[in-house]
C-alpha cells in the first residue's frame, strides 16, 4: 500500500497540469529533470525501493552509501540522479543544502549537494556558493554511458556545473559568464588562490606555464583554468 501511494505521490510531482506547489525558476522542480530521465528514475528499482518515505533527515543515509556520480547508464538512472529528484521533491531550506554540501566526511553527498545547487540557486548564488568547492581535491568515480567507471575529482566536477549546460546527463541552465556579473557589480572579481604564486611562476617559466604537485596530482598552471593530471590512484 505505501508504495502505491509513494507512486500516486511521484505521478503528482511529474504532472505539471494544475501544478500549484513551489517552483524553482518559475517551474515545476521536477521539470530542471529531463523527461526521459524522470520517466526512468520513477521507473526504477532503486526509487521504488530506496526513495519510498525519504525525508531530509533519512535522504542522508542513501547519499552515504554512494560510491559514485552520474545519470544514467544502459537505460538505468543512478542513485545519484534518483536522489536528485527526490530533493526536487522535498526541496529542502537552503540551511540544510549548506550543510549536505560543507560537511567533510562524505564526498557523494558533498557532490549531490553541489549539483542540487546547481539545479534550484541563482547564477549568482551558484557562484558564490560552487567556487569554494574548486579546492576540493578528493577523487571522485563517475559512472560512464555504458556502464564503466571513469577517475575525476571534485574540483573537476564543480568546473563541470559551472561551465557547462550538460552534466550527469542532465541539461542545465546556461549560467552567464563571471565576467558579465562582474560587470554588473553582481560578483567581486575572483582573486586566485595561488596569490602571487602566478606572478613569480611567470617569470620563472618563460612559457608561462608553471607545475606542482598537490594532492597526488600534477596541476599544470597556465593563462587559463588550472588543469589537473592524475599522476595517481591513491587516496
Amino acid at each position: 500500500m505505501g508504495q502505491m501511494f509513494h507512486s500516486a505521490d511521484a505521478r503528482r510531482l511529474l504532472d505539471d497540469r494544475g501544478y500549484a506547489g513551489p517552483t524553482i525558476h518559475n517551474t515545476n522542480p521536477a521539470y530542471l529533470l529531463e523527461t526521459a530521465a524522470r520517466d526512468r528514475i520513477t521507473e526504477s528499482m532503486y526509487w521504488k525501493e530506496q526513495c519510498f518515505a525519504v525525508n531530509e533527515a533519512s535522504l542522508l543515509d542513501r547519499a552515504v552509501a554512494m560510491s559514485f556520480i552520474g545519470g544514467t547508464y544502459g537505460q538505468k538512472p543512478t542513485p545519484f540522479l534518483c536522489l536528485t529528484l527526490k530533493l526536487l521533491q522535498l526541496l529542502p531550506g537552503k540551511d540544510i543544502v549548506l550543510e549536505y554540501l560543507h560537511q567533510k566526511d562524505f564526498k557523494y553527498l558533498t557532490a549531490l549537494a553541489a549539483f542540487y545547487v546547481r539545479l534550484t540557486f541563482s547564477a549568482v548564488e551558484c557562484y558564490q556558493t560552487l567556487e569554494p568547492l574548486l579546492g576540493d581535491y578528493r577523487k571522485l568515480k563517475r559512472r560512464t554511458k555504458d556502464g564503466g567507471y571513469a577517475l575525476t575529482y571534485m574540483d573537476q566536477f564543480i568546473d563541470d556545473l559551472l561551465t557547462k549546460d550538460r552534466v550527469c546527463g542532465t541539461s542545465l541552465r546556461k549560467l552567464p559568464q563571471r565576467t558579465v556579473l562582474e560587470d554588473l557589480d553582481q560578483l567581486e572579481v575572483r582573486v586566485s588562490p595561488l596569490g602571487n604564486e602566478l606572478d613569480d611562476g611567470d617569470d620563472d617559466n618563460d612559457s608561462g606555464v608553471g607545475q606542482q604537485h598537490e594532492h597526488g596530482q600534477t596541476v599544470v598552471r597556465s593563462a587559463g583554468r588550472d588543469s589537473c593530471v592524475s599522476v595517481s590512484d591513491s587516496d
